[in-house]
């Protein structure tokens, strides 16, 4: 049954041998015992094309709530004394997993020592089900309603500037000011040049910046703004240790712009294994608010 959903959810027997750690040859013997057993085909093969048959379709629709009781009968026949067990395949943000997540995962793993860990570090959007990773953490928005998202924290964005750029090139004193400034853009962000900035009183203007730089990392955003290189619009959570270091300081303080949501995603199915709701339980112990 679960050689079946992998490579429905893969949609091959190449990807679904990868993600279940078994040889091809295996993947097409079980896929070929099911068929068998059924006395249906649940896939049309060719040399170009894996397609699912209505049959299989069917048979996928109707195995995944089978599975999911069984797996939850195990978790409540062992009990809650129970260790998870296995390996758990975590995808993050790169500087999000570098910085925040890395560090604290040694304690994660001694409190749980049947547990292996699979960390991937990438800030590309992801199908969870084709590259069988068990949850996500994402840091923005959700668009995906096949996947369950728990928020977990939220992370706000600040401007910053080194002293030595702003001794040599003044500092804002308000937003109309940055167009006059070099600023340094996450091409990650939608927003593009176009910063919005609020007031306390909630009053919100888009500015319009100047740049000479985009990268697509909100860690080489942090370290072009400590070397001098402008003003960058940065998560707090990046930039929060070269703060206190005095390395940069913070620009038009009483004005807030953007915010990131920090969520756990999975798949939206009703059974949570016990590896993923205690890794989730670990997400909100350290991050959550």
């Amino acid at each position: 049954m679960n050689t079946v959903i992998a490579v429905v959810e893969t949609g091959s027997f190449t990807a679904a041998s990868e993600r279940l750690g078994l040889s091809k040859a295996l993947v097409s013997k079980y896929v070929g015992e099911v068929e068998k057993r059924l006395g249906v085909r649940l896939f049309n093969r060719s040399t170009r094309r894996l397609a699912l048959t209505e049959a299989g379709q069917n048979y996928y629709d109707r195995v995944l709530p089978l599975l999911d009781e069984y797996h939850s009968m195990l978790d409540d026949v062992a009990g809650e004394q129970s260790q998870p067990r296995g390996i758990l395949r975590i995808s993050t943000p790169v500087t999000f997993g570098e910085m925040e997540l890395s560090p604290r995962l040694p304690g994660f793993l001694q409190k749980h020592p049947d547990l292996n860990v699979d960390l991937q570090l990438t800030d590309r959007m992801i199908d969870m089900l084709e590259e069988g990773i068990d949850v996500v953490v994402r840091i923005g928005s959700v668009d995906d309603s096949n996947l369950v998202a728990r928020h977990i924290k939220t992370y706000p964005l600040i401007l910053c500037a080194s002293p030595e750029y702003l001794k040599k090139n003044g500092t804002p004193h308000s937003p109309r000011q940055l167009p006059d400034h070099h600023c340094i853009i996450d091409s990650n962000f939608r927003i593009a040049r176009q910063w919005p900035l609020v007031k306390a009183d909630g009053t919100m203007q888009t500015v319009e910046v100047q740049s000479r730089v985009a990268v697509n990392s909100p860690r080489a955003v942090r370290e072009i703004t400590i070397a001098g290189g402008g003003i960058g619009l940065i998560p707090r959570f990046i930039i929060e240790d070269a703060l206190q270091e005095g390395l940069v300081k913070q620009v038009l303080p009483k004005y807030t712009t953007l915010e990131f949501g920090m969520y756990a995603i999975y798949p939206h199915r009703r059974y949570l294994s016990r590896k993923v709701r205690c890794f989730i339980d670990f997400l909100v112990r350290e991050f959550g608010e």
